[in-house]
């Protein structure tokens, strides 16, 4: 049988944003790929009772199949790592897109400033539709083609449902409070990452600090792509991530 890619995505977006890539991949890579959704965006749902991380991962790990190479982008990334450690027989490599075991800014960790993730929850309360423009926005700062990188975004995205309040909410709640910087260090499984040298959510410092965190880790930084890689640079992504499985 062959071993499966699985696709996670980010915060507010749903698994339709990697049909671009998986279309491209599907007769360049001897492996089956599978996009799936986070639990409760996109139609799905979501585990019982308050939005968690570990809860939610144990639903996306029913749909892996043994030695999967699992790709998370953004918020989908710390689902790949938290499976990598608690279902190691269903992860064989992890493969960051834009993402880094803590997204917070700490004192000793470079991340996002907890304002801009206060402002988001703020605003969610009051205009849902607003605040996913504004997230889009954000993942498309200092790209070359940045509005076209937000329509082509916001047109995948709209492919499905839209996604749950209670994945909304607590999707930003596992953004700022969730540190995964321990098991980034215990994981056995290989570590890769694609990062964007312009985004604005995972600032390059933090990449350093992930280096310093495990020294097997391996990232590749798009001097010209955002915190939408796949998107905006995506026959660059594409030949990165090839190499990469």
């Amino acid at each position: 049988m062959q071993n499966e890619v699985v696709f996670l995505h980010g915060w507010g977006m749903n698994k339709a944003v990697w049909q671009l890539c998986e279309a491209t991949l599907q007769s360049e890579v001897p492996y089956t790929l599978k996009a799936i959704n986070l639990p409760g965006f996109g139609g799905s749902s979501s585990a019982a009772g308050g939005y968690i991380l570990e809860k939610n991962a144990e639903l996306i790990a029913e749909q892996l199949s043994c030695q999967s190479v699992v790709v998370g982008w953004s918020l989908g990334g710390l689902f790949a790592l938290y499976l990598a450690k608690h279902f190691p027989e269903k992860v064989s490599k992890v493969i960051l897109v834009a993402s880094t075991p803590l997204f917070a800014e700490k004192f000793n960790w470079p991340g996002i400033a907890p304002k801009v993730l206060n402002n988001f929850a703020t605003q969610l309360t009051t205009n849902t539709g607003k605040t996913i423009e504004r997230f889009l926005a954000i993942q498309a700062m200092g790209s070359e083609h940045a509005r076209d990188d937000i329509k082509q975004l916001r047109t995948l995205l709209g492919q499905l449902p839209q996604a749950e309040d209670k994945a909304l909410s607590g999707g930003l709640t596992i953004l700022e409070t969730v540190d995964l910087r321990d098991m980034f260090v215990e994981i056995e499984q290989p570590i890769s990452g694609i990062f964007g040298r312009l985004d604005s959510l995972v600032p390059h410092a933090a990449i350093d600090q992930m280096h310093q965190l495990n020294p097997k880790f391996e990232s590749h930084v798009l001097p010209k792509a955002s915190h939408a890689p796949f998107i905006s640079h995506k026959d660059t992504f594409i030949s990165l991530l090839k190499s990469i499985i």
